[in-house]
């Protein structure tokens, strides 16, 4: 069960969490939410699809693995990639919200939250949270960007699946991928941008999309398909061990 708190410089003076990742820190999946501030550098080693979350709104994904509970970036403890998806890259921190004076929900301010009952957490081993007279370590500093990323990532996820189910640029995507004759996977229920009716973008369409900071991230995802064949060939290293 979580224990999740308000981060404290005098409490948590002497905490330190742990770098390695692993399944008890939730690093074994095949998929990892991600943002769409985020492709720009995910677009470089994931494949980026999109999925339709519990209640139907479109979110997007990254593909780290083709079984379940299969990540092929990650072995011995160490996630093997450039960039690591904010999700996963947060630990056992979050953001919460903080209630201004008035009361009012618009005015309350982000503050840091920590699981104390995460196995990355102690004061034994890690990286410490606090410098010595109390400052933000260069590790929480580096947390601080995480949750910023996932704090803004929200909104500009709202607004990129908006302006794209506007322009009926999202179709579902067959993703079959074949390792060997006797090994084939199929990727279901995903979807991705239709990139011929995307070309197709003329006029007003495609000015709204570039003033509000939307092309480049579609033209993100696109690239990012090429990854699967980075995806397999990391498959067939795990298969060969």
């Amino acid at each position: 069960m979580a224990n999740v708190v308000l981060l404290d410089n005098i409490e948590h003076g002497n905490l330190k969490v742990k770098g390695e990742r692993g399944d008890a820190f939730g690093d074994h999946v095949n998929q990892a939410l991600v943002f769409p501030n985020e492709f720009r550098a995910l677009q470089r080693e994931y494949p980026i699809v999109f999925r339709r979350d519990a209640s139907g709104e479109f979110q997007s994904v990254a593909l780290l693995g083709l079984e379940r509970d299969e990540n092929l970036f990650l072995s011995d403890g160490i996630w093997r990639a450039d960039y690591m998806p904010a999700v996963q890259a947060r630990g056992p921190f979050s953001i919460g919200l903080k209630k201004s004076a008035t009361g009012d929900p618009e005015e309350a301010s982000p503050v840091i939250r920590i699981d104390l009952d995460n196995p990355a957490v102690g004061a034994e081993e890690g990286h410490p949270l606090f410098l010595p007279q109390g400052g933000y370590s260069p590790y929480l500093e580096g947390i601080m960007e995480v949750l910023k990323t996932l704090h803004t990532g929200v909104a500009f996820s709202k607004a990129f699946f908006a302006a794209l189910e506007e322009l009926d640029l999202i179709e579902p995507a067959t993703l079959e991928i074949k390792i060997s004759d006797s090994q084939q996977y199929s990727v279901p229920d995903v979807f991705s941008i239709n990139e011929q009716r995307f070309q197709g973008l003329q006029g007003n369409d495609l000015e709204k999309l570039h003033l509000a900071g939307l092309l480049a991230p579609c033209v993100w995802v696109m690239s990012s398909l090429d990854n699967v064949r980075s995806l397999v060939e990391r498959k067939l290293k795990v298969s060969r061990a």
